[in-house]
């Protein structure tokens, strides 16, 4: 397919090959004016902002990619498949499943398992195991021990369910689910599907059983953690 796409802006070239991406596009944002030299943006079409700039010398791309696996599903299969992306670091929130995790804990997801039907495409006789690339995985683990900060690395869930049931989510708690987000089994899975790089790390926003919650300011800007590991990761990829 030609570039631009009818969801991105962007012409071959305008992108790095690694990206960070983020639900709402106001941490894209963000994260271009805050930590970006010589930015460009490359993306105003339906609201879903795209920057490139360089961080430390080093070419990165920063996009939001909305709610949900079938909007992630879109950006990330186009990043992929239309503008060479190698590489996407989902910087995202979630609500903690597991009791000892709090408002502002970063959780990476090596696993996302999901209750959404997006795989049914690919027709596999099982049940595919949505997980991220250990490239990206080691060298953000190395990055956060680097900079002393610590992560919470598990399996996380992919609902496609933004209000869900308390119940439901207490059974994915017992079985070692440390959060529940909306879009990471998408990205895996596309990212698996056209032999690329993925990996979706998280800051706690909200704990469902209790009812905390994180603000709306607090999840656009205040997950500067998060972003100076994303970052730090970004530069260090092939």
């Amino acid at each position: 397919m030609c570039t631009p796409t009818p969801h991105n802006g962007a012409k071959k070239g305008d992108i790095a090959k690694t990206v960070l991406m983020s639900g709402d596009p106001l941490r894209a944002k963000y994260i271009a004016e805050k930590y970006f030299e010589d930015v460009v943006q490359y993306n105003t079409i339906r609201g879903m902002y795209g920057y490139t700039g360089r961080y430390k010398g080093v070419r990165v791309s920063v996009q939001g990619h909305g709610m949900g696996i079938p909007s992630i599903g879109i950006y990330t299969y186009e990043l992929y498949n239309f503008y060479d992306v190698k590489n996407i670091i989902r910087i995202g929130s979630a609500g903690a499943l597991d009791e000892n995790l709090k408002i502002g804990d970063i959780v990476v997801g090596i696993g996302a398992s999901t209750n959404s039907n997006y795989g049914k495409q690919y027709k596999l006789e099982g049940t595919l195991s949505h997980i991220a690339s250990y490239s990206i995985l080691k060298e953000l683990t190395s990055t956060a021990d680097d900079l002393n900060i610590q992560l919470n690395v598990g399996n996380i869930l992919s609902e496609d369910v933004f209000y869900g049931d308390l119940d439901t989510l207490r059974n994915w708690a017992r079985m070692g689910i440390l959060a529940v987000e909306m879009e990471a089994a998408g990205l895996y899975m596309n990212a698996a599907a056209a032999g690329k790089n993925a990996l979706c790390m998280v800051t706690i926003s909200d704990c469902p059983f209790t009812g905390e919650a994180a603000s709306a300011e607090f999840r656009q800007t205040k997950f500067n953690d998060m972003m100076k590991i994303a970052l730090e990761t970004a530069i260090k990829l092939k």
